[in-house]
C-alpha cells in the first residue's frame, strides 16, 4: 500500500505540472500566438510586471502577441474587475478581497458540513473512536490531539489521503487564484486553509494531525489547482464552453473550482461576466455600401 501510495502521489504531481504544456501543445500554432492563454515562455514575466501593476492595468494588441517583447499599446476603456481579464502570468496580481473573504466564508461552514459527513461514515472509512471521542469534552480532544500528542502519521484508507486530500487542496488554490491571487500567493492560502483551518482546526476535533495531509494538500493540490486554472481560462475565453458546449465547460468549471462558481451565484461571477464581454467581442458585424464598375449595392461583412 505505502508504495502504492507513493506512486500515486508522483504521478498526481506529474499530471498538475505537464497538462498544461499538453494542451497548449495541442493548440495550432496561430491559437497559441493568439490566445491570452499561451504558453508561459512565449510571454516574459518581465513584460507582465509591468503590465500588472494594480490601477495601472493596460491592454496588449493581438497583432502584437507573436513578437518579443509584448508592447503595451492602450489602456483598457475600464478597470479590469477579474484575473480572467487580463493575460496569464504566474506573477501577476488583481486582487478581488471582497469575493475571497466570501470564499474563506463559504469553506469555512463546508468544513462544518463535511465533519458532519463524516460523523455519518463508518468507523473503518475515517479511523475515528467515536465511543472514545463521545467521552472526552470537545476542548479536551482539541488539546489532546494538538499539543498533547501532536501530528502523527495517519492509517485513513486510500482515497482520502491521495485523492480527495488533493482535489481538496485544488479547490482551496482556486479559490484565492480566481480571486486575482499569483501563484505564491495561492498556495499560501490553501496552504493556510487545509493546516490551519481543517488539520489543526475542525478535524483536529477528532483526530491528530496527519503529516500526509499537511504535505500533499497543499502541495499537490496547488500543482492540480494550477492546472486547474488554465482550464478555466480556456473555457471563459471560449465563452464558458468546453469543446464547443456551454453545458460541459459549466460542469467542469463548476467541478475544479467550486468554491468561485457556487458563490457566484449569490454575489456574482467575475469570470462569468468576463466570458459575456469575450463572446460579445468575438462577433463582429459590418453592413457598408459598395460602388464599383461592376458591383454595387451593400457589403455585409460578419466574423465569429
Amino acid at each position: 500500500m505505502a508504495m502504492l501510495a507513493r506512486f500515486a502521489m508522483a504521478v498526481l504531481l506529474l499530471l498538475g505540472w505537464l497538462a498544461p504544456n499538453v494542451m497548449a501543445a495541442n493548440l495550432p500554432m496561430a491559437d497559441i500566438e493568439n490566445s491570452t492563454d499561451a504558453p508561459q515562455h512565449l510571454w516574459p514575466d518581465t513584460v507582465f510586471d509591468e503590465v500588472y501593476q494594480e490601477g495601472k492595468v493596460a491592454n496588449l494588441s493581438v497583432d502584437t502577441l507573436p513578437a518579443l517583447p509584448l508592447k503595451v499599446v492602450e489602456e483598457l476603456p475600464h478597470e479590469p474587475f477579474s484575473i480572467y481579464e487580463l493575460p496569464y502570468s504566474a506573477k501577476g496580481t488583481l486582487h478581488d478581497w471582497k469575493h475571497l473573504w466570501y470564499n474563506t466564508a463559504a469553506l469555512a461552514g463546508a468544513f462544518v458540513g463535511t465533519l458532519a459527513v463524516l460523523e455519518c461514515l463508518p468507523e473503518d472509512a475515517t479511523a475515528w473512536n467515536r465511543a472514545e471521542l463521545q467521552d472526552v469534552p470537545l476542548g479536551r480532544r482539541w488539546k489532546n490531539h494538538v499539543i498533547t500528542l501532536g501530528p502523527q502519521w495517519d492509517h485513513d484508507h486510500f482515497v482520502f489521503d491521495y485523492i480527495l486530500h488533493p482535489y481538496a487542496g485544488s479547490v482551496y488554490y482556486m479559490a484565492a487564484r480566481s480571486c486575482g491571487f499569483n501563484q505564491w500567493q495561492s498556495l499560501l492560502y490553501c496552504t493556510i486553509i487545509s493546516n490551519v483551518g481543517w488539520e489543526f482546526g475542525i478535524e483536529a476535533f477528532m483526530e491528530r494531525p496527519s503529516y500526509q495531509d499537511m504535505l500533499i494538500t497543499p502541495l499537490v493540490g496547488a500543482a492540480m489547482g494550477e492546472s486547474a486554472y488554465r482550464l478555466k481560462r480556456h473555457i471563459v475565453n471560449h465563452g464558458y464552453t468546453l469543446f464547443n458546449s456551454s453545458a460541459l465547460g459549466h460542469i467542469v468549471a463548476f467541478f475544479i473550482d467550486p468554491v468561485n462558481e457556487f458563490m457566484g451565484l449569490f454575489t456574482g461571477n467575475p469570470a462569468q461576466q468576463v466570458a459575456k464581454r469575450k463572446k460579445a467581442a468575438g462577433t463582429q458585424m459590418s453592413l457598408t455600401p459598395s460602388l464599383t464598375p461592376h458591383l454595387r449595392g451593400l457589403s455585409f461583412v460578419a466574423i465569429f
